[in-house]
């Protein structure tokens, strides 16, 4: 610990850029928890087996969780950090900007989703065969579906 004032300054970016990581993950994170708890909630009502199994969703958990972190936490810090207001300690660390983001996009991956759980005889190379479970429209709609939420 030093007096210096570059210090100081120094520890306030590094601080500041901390918390925009940190808000940043909590958006993207809460985004895909919306979506998925959404898709979930949805299917129960309208009676429709979900495309997503409790091993997807762990599996979504483990790859979002993991995956953001490291790209969200490995950002480093520039000097327009320094430009704003500092942050009041009483404030939400989820603003209204960024909930009006996650519904949005929760609302977009939802409908995507929806539409290709119903509709999904557009989709090329997928085959209807009810007879083979193996590649029937169970198994490679399933896949596809996981494969679109997850990016």
């Amino acid at each position: 610990l030093d007096d210096n004032f570059a210090s100081i300054v120094v520890a306030a970016k590094w601080g500041r850029n901390v918390y925009d990581s940190i808000q940043k993950f909590l958006q993207f994170q809460l985004t895909v928890n919306i979506s998925i708890l959404s898709l979930n909630v949805i299917c129960a009502i309208i009676g429709t087996k979900c495309p997503l199994t409790v091993l997807h969703l762990l599996w979504l958990n483990l790859i979002m969780d993991s995956a953001a972190s490291l790209a969200l936490a490995s950002e480093p810090p520039t000097d327009d950090l320094l430009m704003r207001p500092p942050t009041n300690r009483n404030d939400s660390i989820i603003t209204k900007q960024m909930l009006i983001n996650m519904i949005g996009m929760a609302c977009y991956e939802v409908g995507i989703m929806l539409f290709l759980l119903h509709d999904y005889k557009w989709i090329p190379d997928l085959v209807v065969d009810p007879r083979d479970p193996m590649t029937g429209p169970k198994s490679r709609h399933g896949t596809m579906l996981f494969n679109i939420f997850v990016l």
